[in-house]
């Protein structure tokens, strides 16, 4: 069986132009997944650097917890074999962080210096199910964060694994699986939907753009009745050219 194209890094750059709910809009033309449960964040996540607008990259996958002192003891190079791991990555990469210590906030694996790091090693940003601090130092190394919360202190934030599934804010994320992110949340992109991926983002916001915005922006000067008018048939239009792209009604 062929593996499906995987998104390349131009295609990349053209999708952290658009935020991430006109990338869901396309993917759930296309996908077989269930889009009203899967792939995308269930548990509320807070975007800790919105001016710097949506990230894409490829999932580095790892498991911490803080609270629990016998994983730095248990593997003493635990450090430079989870480096070594990011760094055989291609970039862009989004780390993907599973707290165990979950519900409770005990530490944090992220701050000025493993921004940087990372930063260094080609990553972009984190999606942590659990705490980050230093956020202006962050902010300045150019490294996004969507996490639950900040904190003061580190604990004892050593690896527990990395390079496996992992699980954060409901989503099972696999390494390597495509990441676009912002302040809405986050979507964990299927291998199987990255070939039409962009093609499907790009139909759809034209296809809103071709429809129902203008005809909601046209409301002036016209009745009520003309206004519903021309907005049912901007949404029939809309129905139209996403059942002839994709086979599928849409949202409208």
């Amino acid at each position: 069986m062929t593996s499906p194209r995987a998104v390349s890094h131009a295609e990349m750059l053209l999708l952290k132009r658009w935020n991430t709910p006109t990338v869901y809009n396309g993917w759930e033309q296309i996908t077989r997944r269930d889009a009203g449960h899967e792939c995308f964040n269930i548990a509320p996540t807070t975007d800790f650097m919105p001016e710097m607008g949506p990230m894409v990259g490829r999932a580095i996958t790892l498991v911490i917890e803080p609270g629990n002192p016998r994983h730095s003891r248990d593997n003493p190079e635990a450090w430079t074999e989870y480096r070594r791991y990011v760094a055989s990555v291609p970039g862009p990469k989004i780390v993907v962080v599973q707290d165990l210590d979950k519900p409770a906030v005990l530490g944090s694996f992220w701050g000025e210096v493993n921004s940087n790091v990372h930063r260094a090693l080609g990553c972009v940003g984190t999606i942590c199910d659990g705490a980050i601090r230093d956020l202006d130092e962050m902010k300045a190394a150019g490294f996004k964060a969507l996490a639950r919360r900040l904190c003061v202190g580190h604990a004892f934030s050593c690896h527990v694994a990395w390079g496996r599934h992992v699980e954060a804010f409901g989503v099972s994320v696999a390494p390597g699986q495509l990441i676009h992110a912002d302040k809405h949340g986050f979507l964990a992109v299927p291998p199987e939907d990255e070939p039409r991926l962009l093609e499907a983002a790009l139909f759809m916001d034209a296809n809103e753009c071709n429809t129902l915005i203008p005809a909601a922006r046209s409301a002036a000067g016209q009745t009520t009745e003309q206004t519903l008018a021309a907005i049912e048939a901007a949404a029939a239009a809309f129905r139209e050219a996403t059942q002839e792209k994709f086979a599928r009604r849409g949202e409208w």
